[in-house]
């Protein structure tokens, strides 16, 4: 690796990638290594509380995420890799912004300090304005000849409550793109793809799947990356067409680009074998 100098930032998991999308959190780490951004996780974090303690008690949700922000030290930005996480994490903290009180209770409960001007972001924030020059100085695998559609699913198209806020469409894109992969533009890339409804009604999803596949799969493409680990998930788990399109993690990509070997361990937790793409790369080099 070239000498650069390291970056540090705090860096929120989340359930996901500490469980059933590990290969992300694994892939990413390495990526992170190797372009020299220091990502150290939050001691003794919980839930970020945006799934059912939502919808069972929005105070309890809320704590939860509150005592995640309290954990993060206030010298140094709080990342994250889970689209889901990075908005409550957000959401939570504009709403202690607006409730002294609240706030004040929550930090006296959890005997720490919460900085409201604590800024979140998410991964890719951080490879667009620390690490362009970093992934063209490290580049070891041409991604040259690989057609993907980039998935950013729904939580990451600007939700109307963070209306304000960044979300960086375009930058998987701007990032892929200079490792030489290429975007295919006509197909479904900030459709729905049915989210936690997955575990209660898959009725639903399915449908919402297939008809996100089916666009990937007119537009000829031989892959989608996505920047989500439920919708890696539900778009390999619920696609019940004929159509089987590997579904790559961002994270998992932008390694491989970097030169890792490993992927291996990181493949066998797909259900759609991802190998018959790198083997193509592996042609086109």
């Amino acid at each position: 690796m070239n000498d650069v100098r390291q970056l540090d930032f705090s860096y929120f998991p989340g359930c996901s990638l500490a469980t059933t999308a590990a290969e992300s959190n694994r892939s990413m780490m390495q990526a992170a290594r190797i372009l020299g951004l220091n990502l150290i996780e939050l001691e003794d974090w919980n839930c970020c509380g945006s799934s059912s303690a939502q919808t069972m008690c929005k105070n309890l949700s809320l704590a939860m995420a509150a005592r995640n922000l309290s954990l993060a030290p206030a010298g140094r930005p709080l990342v994250a890799m889970c689209p889901r996480c990075l908005h409550y994490l957000r959401s939570a903290q504009e709403c202690l912004k607006a409730e002294v009180e609240t706030r004040e209770a929550l930090e006296e409960k959890w005997r720490r300090p919460i900085t409201t001007d604590l800024e979140i972001i998410h991964f890719m924030e951080v490879l667009a304005r620390y690490g362009l020059d970093r992934l063209q100085a490290n580049a070891r695998r041409s991604l040259k000849g690989m057609r993907y559609v980039p998935y950013y699913g729904c939580t990451l198209f600007r939700p109307p409550r963070l209306a304000k806020e960044k979300y960086f469409q375009g930058e998987m894109e701007n990032i892929l793109g200079a490792l030489g992969a290429q975007a295919v533009p006509d197909a479904l890339s900030y459709r729905c793809c049915g989210s936690f409804l997955s575990a209660t009604d898959p009725e639903i999803v399915t449908p919402l799947v297939q008809e996100i596949i089916a666009s990937a799969a007119a537009a000829k493409a031989d892959c989608l990356v996505t920047a989500c680990a439920m919708c890696q998930l539900n778009l390999e788990m619920r696609n019940t067409s004929k159509a089987k399109i590997p579904i790559f993690h961002f994270s998992e990509i932008l390694a491989l680009a970097l030169g890792a070997e490993d992927y291996e361990e990181w493949f066998i937790r797909h259900l759609v074998d991802p190998r018959p793409v790198i083997r193509k790369l592996s042609r086109a080099a």
